[in-house]
């Protein structure tokens, strides 16, 4: 394969996958690890992390990264508030919800990532998709579901931030008291919950 053939590949790759480029993806198309080692140093790949690369010349969406680094992660609390509009507040740390025991690199990168365990029984309650501001699909928790795990740990979170968002959420019209309740009652937090909407009525 010759280089106008692997760059074209390469591009093909990009394209499928939203400006991303696993190695793993590469070899399957007979493009292997020096060839990519040869397009980063010659600056048309960046290498983010092992055997995830990205076009040079794009802007990377750090939610759509976030997401390929940590599979098994869903977006949470303070950064879920922000895509479902109950926070306009831009999350400079990325929170994520992932299984009891899951291990993922990202942990060690406390400036950037918080994450958050939860058990496998409820860990898929609420799972929704939602495009990132560069109009990716993402996993993120619902509405219901992001306002119970931040009622939940309203102690660690900024606890402002939280009331406002519930306040907003019980004041629109579209609001579902009825799955917020079944969701909590799921998450072992009713009671606090009912507390909540009592101080807010």
């Amino acid at each position: 394969m010759n280089v106008v053939e692997t760059k074209d590949k390469i591009a093909d790759i990009l394209k499928a996958n939203n400006g991303i480029l696993k190695a793993s993806d590469a070899r399957l198309a007979g493009i292997y690890n020096k060839e990519l080692q040869r397009m980063t140093e010659a600056g048309l790949l960046e290498r983010i992390s092992r055997g995830l690369y990205i076009s040079a010349s794009n802007i990377p969406d750090d939610y759509l990264l976030a997401q390929y680094k940590c599979g098994k992660g869903v977006f949470s609390h303070e950064t879920a508030l922000y895509f479902h509009g109950l926070s306009d507040r831009t999350p400079l740390v990325l929170m994520m919800t992932i299984p009891s025991g899951y291990n993922t690199r990202l942990l060690k990168d406390k400036i950037s990532y918080r994450f958050f365990y939860c058990k496998s029984d409820v860990y898929s309650l609420g799972i929704t998709t939602l495009l990132s501001p560069h109009g990716n699909a993402l996993r993120v928790y619902d509405r219901e579901r992001t306002l119970c795990d931040c009622i939940k740990r309203k102690d660690s979170l900024d606890s402002d931030l939280v009331l406002t968002a519930v306040k907003q959420y019980m004041s629109e019209s579209g609001a579902d008291l009825a799955k917020l309740l079944s969701c909590a009652e799921m998450l072992k937090i009713r009671d606090t919950l009912r507390q909540y909407m009592e101080v807010l009525v």
